[in-house]
């Protein structure tokens, strides 16, 4: 097509009301993210903060020039499903950049195919995915960074153990069989082994459990100082029933808990909740609160009434924003989609995002952990305010985000 040609049909186009970028074939992204099953309600939430971030971009002209459109499939939370709908997203739908999906369970089936097709992938929330794989090409938007991952996720919990008077001596472990929960215990079983403290109990039980009483009278039977527990949403919400069911005793209860940031899950248990000491990735206070941040927030919780997602978006919206900034930036400062080129970007840059600046390490993960530590405190009812404006989440750790201290032993702080 001659200038004079192209030229004509851009008048042609904005005498329409139509932008060239508009008029672009759309730069695609995809990837598998749980909709249903057991991460729904923090895949639709990052869902939903990715939707913003292309809005955003497509209003300041999209990638390379075209818009921007996600290409998603529901992977029911379930890792059986997520090769065949990468394969889908790849051969069929031919998307011109691939990102993983949300979760440990989720991002580690999907690092074998990005291995096997030589691909660039940026994985979100997947607990140190890449230890036996050591995939140069692999990067992680997740906070429990640094040297050891696994260890990073479970240093708070520890921190608040070796903080008590007197200092506890023994713990229990229990989780899932399943990789994130097996992760997790990996790196609090190091801890435990490095501070001293020694192993009552040490078990793992089927995703699918239904009853966790059994479970917790027979940690109950070893008298553990603390327990810290590796579990996905539907788990979490088991275990914590059946603690209160039962009458747990012990020192310290919680650790890698994941749901117990979901707003919904926090007014469902309420006064539940009280003495819990768990992790956290990301809330409103101290340097987290930034003005870009805060916007972002403003913005997804103005959406919140026509999705459902997640009412408050505190936990894994802003890292699925950043996740996005991320990947938005190495394709933009590369020209494109050469994948050697997006992993030698990725790995040499410091990117600014609204979860603060991102830097990768040799492995892929975060150069520096920046993992939270919180205790529910005082939770009445089911009131969404006392989780909004933080008055019954305490951040305990790292200390300089601190906001309040540590109460135990559990069993009296659950009162």
């Amino acid at each position: 097509m001659s200038w004079r040609a192209h030229a004509a049909g851009l008048l042609l186009l904005a005498a329409a009301g139509i932008s060239a970028v508009d008029a672009a074939e759309p730069f695609t992204i995809g990837l598998d993210i749980g909709q249903t099953g057991a991460l729904a309600p923090n895949g639709r939430a990052a869902l939903l903060a990715m939707q913003i971030w292309v809005e955003d971009t497509n209003a300041r002209g999209g990638l390379l020039g075209r818009p921007v459109k996600l290409i998603t499939y529901d992977d029911q939370s379930n890792p059986a499903l997520v090769p065949g709908i990468i394969s889908k997203l790849l051969d069929v739908d031919k998307v011109d950049l691939l990102i993983g999906g949300n979760g440990t369970n989720m991002v580690a089936p999907a690092l074998p195919i990005a291995i096997q097709r030589k691909l660039t992938l940026v994985g979100l929330f997947g607990l140190d995915v890449n230890s036996e794989f050591h995939y140069p090409n692999y990067f992680a938007i997740i906070p429990a960074g640094g040297a050891q991952p696994k260890q990073a996720f479970a240093a708070g919990f520890f921190a608040m153990a070796d903080s008590m008077m007197p200092r506890p001596a023994t713990i229990a472990l229990i989780g899932a069989d399943a990789e994130f929960a097996r992760n997790a215990l990996d790196g609090a079983r190091a801890l435990a082994k490095q501070g001293g403290y020694k192993i009552v109990y040490d078990n793992t039980y089927p995703p699918a459990t239904a009853d966790y009483a059994p479970i917790i009278r027979a940690i109950q039977a070893t008298n553990p100082d603390m327990v810290f527990v590796g579990s996905y949403p539907p788990d979490t919400v088991g275990m914590i029933r059946a603690a209160n069911e039962v009458g747990l005793r012990t020192k310290l209860f919680g650790g890698g808990m994941v749901g117990l940031q979901a707003t919904a899950i926090k007014t469902q248990l309420g006064s539940l909740l009280n003495g819990i000491v768990n992790y956290d990735f990301w809330l409103p206070v101290g340097a987290y609160a930034s003005p870009e941040a805060l916007a972002f927030l403003k913005k997804y919780q103005a959406r919140v009434g026509e999705s459902g997602v997640d009412t408050l978006g505190y936990y894994l919206p802003p890292f699925a924003y950043a996740d996005l900034q991320v990947v938005g930036e190495a394709v933009e400062a590369t020209h494109g989609t050469d994948q050697a080129k997006l992993a030698d970007y990725l790995r040499s840059h410091t990117f600014r995002t609204i979860v603060g600046d991102i830097k990768f390490g040799p492995n892929g993960e975060w150069a520096e952990p920046r993992v939270l530590e919180v205790q529910f405190q005082g939770v009445q009812g089911h009131d969404l305010a006392q989780f909004r404006d933080l008055t019954s989440e305490v951040v305990l750790y790292p200390p300089a985000l601190k906001t309040g201290a540590l109460r135990y032993p559990y069993t009296d702080a659950r009162q």
